[in-house]
């Protein structure tokens, strides 16, 4: 069983799409003092318990983190053997990320300035960062090479394979520095126009089906999927082990995610055996 805390910003629930990715059953945001149950509820369970089980806590989840010793030798004691996986940057690392994304921190709700936020939050953690099985600074990582950190260093896998990060993004704020390929979706229908469709994103139902029923989309769609089922296969090599592919339109929040989404289903229906997806402007 993995435990997965760490700081906000740190790349928590990247470690937890991957963990989910290679099988994992995934909870995020659990409050501490409850995993004991949670475990012996899943223990119970005849026909369907899972074999590998992840978590996710931090300072959104509640309950007593100081307590975590004890809840992990409860745990223990039930005859499940977890691991406190750490995850941890640099305060200016995780100042710049949240001004790029633009994400509130989980504990602004206070009213506290951001570095003030990160001060109190890292103070809150540090009980569990003292029992850590391992601490990952993730300072220096992207979504890629934490991915494959989490897949080869917590022996959990191989990565051997091409990994694939689709990516969406708002023009507006610029282009990823990082991008191999970089697809323009301004000139698709735009959802935002439909007052109905405008507060929701690319992730949604209805924007999906909207979208779909689009004949535009479905041949720019088409034309990229064979692309890159044409190109992508040629970057694998021993020297080679990740490429982005990012999509724009002009909020980064209805086209652009859709299209992330879907050209992520379609390689992993393909058999690739490690797709991300990453929504700089929801994410």
């Amino acid at each position: 069983m993995m435990v997965v805390t760490g700081m906000s910003g740190s790349g928590k629930s990247v470690a937890l799409n991957t963990l989910e990715d290679l099988g994992f059953y995934c909870v995020d945001n659990l409050p501490a003092d409850m995993l004991p149950d949670f475990v012996r509820r899943l223990m119970r369970e005849s026909e369907d318990r899972p074999e590998k089980i992840a978590v996710g806590i931090d300072v959104r989840s509640g309950g007593d983190l100081g307590a975590i010793s004890e809840v992990l030798s409860a745990i223990g004691a039930l005859g499940v053997d977890p691991k406190l996986l750490f995850f941890d940057a640099e305060d200016d690392v995780l100042l710049h990320r949240y001004a790029d994304t633009r994400r509130r921190h989980p504990l602004s709700h206070l009213g506290l300035a951001l570095a003030d936020a990160i001060a109190l939050e890292r103070q809150a953690l540090k009980p569990l960062r003292q029992i850590a099985d391992v601490v990952l600074d993730t300072s220096h990582l992207n979504v890629h090479k934490l991915r494959r950190v989490v897949i080869t260093e917590f022996g959990l896998g191989e990565a051997s394979t091409l990994s694939l990060l689709f990516e969406s993004f708002a023009y507006r704020r610029g282009v990823p520095a990082d991008a191999d390929f970089v697809f323009d979706a301004r000139s698709l229908p735009n959802p935002h126009w439909d007052a109905r469709l405008r507060p929701l994103s690319g992730r949604d139902k209805d924007v999906s089906e909207y979208l779909e029923a689009q004949p535009l989309v479905q041949q720019y769609s088409e034309q990229i999927e064979h692309f890159l089922d044409t190109w992508l296969p040629r970057l694998q090599s021993d020297t080679r082990s990740y490429a982005t592919v990012a999509f724009g339109c002009t909020g980064g929040r209805h086209r652009s995610v859709y299209l992330a989404e879907r050209l992520a289903r379609h390689f992993r229906d393909r058999g690739w055996a490690e797709v991300a997806v990453h929504h700089r402007e929801l994410d």
